[in-house]
């Protein structure tokens, strides 16, 4: 009698190991098949950073994925992605490694590089094609022209900073007025509608220098660097994202199609031109993807 007792315990014991080990693989399968394709993107108020974001907007979505977009000033982007319990995901205007080299020494130990979406940045003092100096070291003989101020952008950019080196290392007697990206580009094309002297804080790839004729000035002390528009994401954003991770590394626009993209977007809208050109350019940017 107690041998049966016993080998009903054990029949018990197997079946309810069984069952256990049953429940638990169903489980991980099911957990597996339930990892959600989510894509959280930050992005400046910035020309080049908004067509980047709603291109990868309009392309993951198609792709099955649910994208949500936040707008923060860079600062706080690269703070946001380097916490270990970040909301973000990825950020696609980087501009490394010099323009933001501080936000780099802060955070870049805790953020991953995915790659380029703009391989050719340039930054400087930018003016009117009309105006006849070619030079900062000439912008003070002819400061009076410029009312004396340098029209900016915010203080967290790394060209408002860079400008103010530059102010210093020329002896500028000229002031740089901090305001946004859209404030400066309104105040450009205001003086070249009536044709006055002004010079601006810019940056290559922007969507002004497809509709205006414009020129750097020269800058001898090599204050302004060349960068790359780096796309930077959280750590560990490639393990829980491959595929949106490797579109991503894939994700490149040479000048001509992200002024293409720009167009598009000032005619239609973020949303609307953005999908526009995207299904235009589909095949190219879908094999990003594989």
């Amino acid at each position: 009698m107690m041998k049966l007792k016993n080998l009903a315990i054990l029949l018990f014991v197997a079946a309810l190991t069984i069952s256990l080990s049953s429940c638990n693989n169903s489980g991980n399968k099911k957990a597996k098949s339930e990892t959600k394709k989510e894509v959280n993107i930050f992005y400046p108020n910035w020309t080049e950073g908004i067509a980047f974001t709603y291109l990868a907007k309009a392309a993951l979505e198609a792709n099955g994925y649910a994208v949500e977009l936040t707008n923060l000033a860079p600062g706080m982007i690269y703070g946001e992605l380097s916490k270990d319990n970040s909301k973000g995901d990825v950020f696609l205007d980087a501009w490394l490694p010099n323009t933001h080299k501080d936000y780099w020494t802060n955070y870049g130990d805790k953020l991953v590089k995915l790659g380029e979406s703009f391989s050719e940045g340039t930054t400087g003092l930018v003016v009117p094609a009309y105006v006849t100096i070619n030079s900062i070291e000439e912008l003070n003989a002819n400061k009076d022209k410029f009312n004396g101020k340098i029209i900016g952008i915010g203080a967290g950019a790394g060209i408002h900073t860079n400008t103010l080196k530059a102010i210093d290392a020329y002896g500028l007697d000229l002031e740089q007025v901090t305001s946004s990206g859209p404030a400066m580009v309104a105040s450009l094309e205001k003086a070249i509608k009536k044709q006055e002297w002004t010079v601006v804080t810019g940056w290559k790839p922007h969507f002004k220098w497809a509709k205006n004729d414009l020129k750097y000035l020269e800058d001898p002390k090599g204050i302004y660097p060349k960068d790359v528009c780096t796309i930077i994401s959280r750590r560990g954003f490639d393990k829980d994202q491959p595929e949106a991770a490797r579109f991503f590394k894939n994700f490149n626009l040479k000048e001509a199609q992200l002024y293409a993209l720009m167009t598009a977007i000032a005619d239609k809208g973020e949303e609307a031109g953005a999908t526009q050109w995207y299904t235009a350019n589909k095949v190219m940017i879908d094999a990003w993807m594989k």
